[in-house]
């Protein structure tokens, strides 16, 4: 009789998980909780959660669609006419980009369902994409779930946490079907300009890349600096596609709507994953996204911009007084600190200087190898609290830090 298999250490989870980078914010979520455990007020600064409502205008939206009875049947999985339409009308109002609402624009559950999708739609298992490193959890996870190969384009400081585009060898470009960059960045919170965008689009037209831009933080943009759409660069819709996100720009994080925009084969690939996979947005959240790109092309919404350029003023400073010095960004949410010199000099990691920071200071910070291996020697700090909140957590941290000098 032929000898059949026999299944030892069966387990109901699969080895997938395992590469999906999860467990670093699982054991920030356990310090968390033990330092609340222990009666500590904590400032949480971790997680990149919009700490203020949708406008007043988009709640009021939301809420007339809920009471529509006609509301509740299944969604069209690519996005409702009138949000793909009006997603293409904000394009071209806030970067000068005409798209095709039929074909260049798909609805997403934000952008992380997308960005969690994509690989799945436009590569097969054993393909490889370029991906930055420190970079979003999501960027990793969605590969690995599509059984694709990154490879990793380093992003320093001595380049302005931008890639060196110059240092991806031809044979990484060979490997790689798409190139995955977002600019403003998270965690390092780096920005790019045009002329780097239109050298990335040549570079992959030459080597047949698709370019995907992750462009979450378009509106979350500091001293004037306004950030481009990779779509602005000639050409760019031949070889480049684009998420954008509401949770960001309009406090909608909770409400799970965003787009992708671009290259057509790109959007149907996705179009047609996600129609076997869900059944879209509820079109009483479409429609107060709708409500919330008219309202700000109307320029009736007061901007989330200068809101996080006061926080981030406030607490760049605040931690200087306090012996720490950290960059300040130009966009994002985010403060991507290098390890406070007295934790480099006890030889602590960023995860151990997250940990006790968490523990006796009472502030959550994420450390930067959550991000990858590029984020060693640093941690990100999220600026989702008031200005009053930052002021305390500043004053926190440095009580800490003045406790660990004193114990050299």
């Amino acid at each position: 009789m032929e000898e059949t298999s026999v299944k030892t250490g069966t387990t109901w989870r699969s080895r997938r998980l395992d590469a999906l980078g999860s467990a670093i914010f699982a054991e920030i979520a356990g310090w968390k909780a033990e330092a609340l455990r222990s009666g500590k007020d904590v400032i949480d600064l971790g997680i990149g959660s919009p700490d203020r409502p949708p406008s007043e205008l988009i709640r009021e939206s939301l809420g007339a669609e809920v009471l529509r009875p006609d509301c509740y049947g299944y969604p069209a999985s690519r996005g409702s006419a009138a949000f793909r339409e009006k997603a293409a009308e904000w394009m071209n109002w806030r970067f000068g980009v005409k798209l095709c609402p039929e074909q260049e624009v798909v609805a997403l559950m934000g952008s992380q369902d997308g960005l969690a999708h994509l690989a799945l739609a436009v590569t097969d298992p054993g393909d490889g994409a370029l991906v930055p490193n420190p970079g979003y959890p999501i960027y990793a996870a969605g590969l690995a779930v599509a059984g694709v190969e990154p490879i990793y384009i380093p992003l320093r400081a001595e380049n302005g946490f931008l890639p060196d585009l110059d240092a991806i060898t031809d044979e990484e470009w060979e490997r790689a079907r798409f190139i995955l960059l977002n600019f403003p960045s998270n965690p390092v919170a780096s920005v790019a300009e045009l002329p780097f965008l239109e050298k990335l689009v040549a570079l992959a037209k030459h080597h047949h890349v698709l370019v995907v831009h992750d462009l979450a933080y378009s509106e979350m943009a500091f001293d004037g600096f306004r950030p481009p759409s990779i779509l602005q660069v000639p050409g760019a819709l031949d070889i480049a596609v684009e998420f954008h996100s509401l949770s960001k720009s309009f406090n909608m994080a909770g409400c799970r709507i965003g787009f992708l925009a671009g290259n057509r084969e790109a959007i149907a690939a996705l179009r047609d994953l996600k129609a076997n996979l869900d059944y879209g947005v509820f079109d009483a959240v479409q429609q107060a996204a709708v409500a919330a790109l008219e309202a700000d092309m109307r320029q009736e919404l007061e901007p989330v911009g200068p809101l996080y350029e006061r926080r981030r003023n406030i607490f760049v400073r605040a931690l200087a007084e306090v012996g720490w010095e950290v960059p300040s960004p130009r966009a994002t949410m985010f403060i991507w600190a290098p390890l406070p010199p007295v934790a480099v000099s006890k030889g602590w990691s960023c995860r151990q200087i997250s940990r006790e920071m968490v523990m006796e200071a009472g502030v959550v910070v994420v450390p930067g190898e959550a991000f990858g291996a590029e984020g060693k020697g640093y941690v990100r700090i999220a600026l989702v609290e008031d200005e009053s909140r930052l002021l305390e957590a500043a004053r926190c941290i440095g009580k800490f830090l003045r406790k660990l000098e004193d114990e050299q």
